[in-house]
């Protein structure tokens, strides 16, 4: 079984790896850490650092419990949703655990939301968690 757990750093993704902890080890999962780069450009190299050093936290976690990881920052010029959705399908994936924020509906309208979006268009399980 394969996990993906979407992680950024905020409160809302180390609630998400906490659950990803507990889901992989009651299902002796293997789990795939991403982090989506919005834009898809490699320039940025302050938030491309600060992003690779939040996956090696997330390892280091998933680790210590005993869990297979996988990391990946992904920078392939797709919004974060498309991302995450496209890396489940292609890593075959079982359970998505994303963590959301709340937002206001107008905030969603203009901007969008990732979590909506990969839970309405997931062909697997989606998990959030605030």
């Amino acid at each position: 079984m394969n996990i993906l757990v979407c992680y950024d750093e905020t409160e809302a993704s180390q609630a998400a790896l906490k659950l990803a902890v507990q889901h992989a080890k009651a299902l002796n999962a293997t789990a795939f850490v991403i982090t989506s780069m919005i834009g898809g450009t490699k320039d940025n190299i302050d938030d491309n650092k600060r992003a690779d050093s939040g996956l090696k936290y997330a390892q280091s976690v998933l680790e210590k419990n005993g869990i297979s990881c996988n990391t990946h920052l992904l920078v392939r010029g797709l919004t974060s949703g498309e991302d995450i959705l496209q890396f489940a399908n292609e890593n075959d994936i079982n359970e998505i655990i994303i963590g959301i924020k709340k937002t206001s509906k107008v905030g969603k309208l203009v901007f969008g939301s990732t979590a909506q979006h990969v839970i309405l268009e997931s062909n697997c399980p989606v998990v959030t968690v605030k």
